[in-house]
């Protein structure tokens, strides 16, 4: 009798051990993303694939796919400017917002804020 480490057992030949990563605990894949283990044979590990929910061509092999950018992160606007990423996907790009204190917004770009008296309006 042979036991794999997962349960399954044969008699009179070798068993066939295999592991679906994807039913691991804690899930390889993060929750917006589906996960496919295209060989689960016991010998073939970290081969699964995290493939985003929100845009099903961004995926990773072995690891957590990045579905989401917040182009807010590379601080793309200039002093006392708010920046806003609407829309946090790869696939989104130059969607966020700059906006002045007097109200003055740009998209994609750092806003042109109005000086007076030294101050940022």
């Amino acid at each position: 009798t042979c036991t794999c480490t997962n349960g399954v057992v044969a008699t009179g030949t070798a068993a066939t051990c295999e592991i679906d990563e994807c039913a691991a605990m804690p899930a390889p894949c993060y929750m917006d993303q589906t996960c496919s283990d295209p060989n689960p044979s016991f010998a073939s590990q970290k081969d699964y694939v995290c493939t985003c929910m929100s845009d099903m061509t961004i995926k990773s092999t072995g690891s957590p796919a990045t579905c989401s950018k917040n182009e807010c992160d590379s601080m793309p606007c200039g002093t006392g400017q708010v920046c806003n990423d609407p829309v946090q996907t790869l696939a989104s790009v130059l969607d966020f917002t700059c906006t002045c204190t007097n109200g003055v917004v740009a998209t994609g770009t750092a806003a042109t804020c109005v000086h007076w008296y030294g101050r940022y309006l």
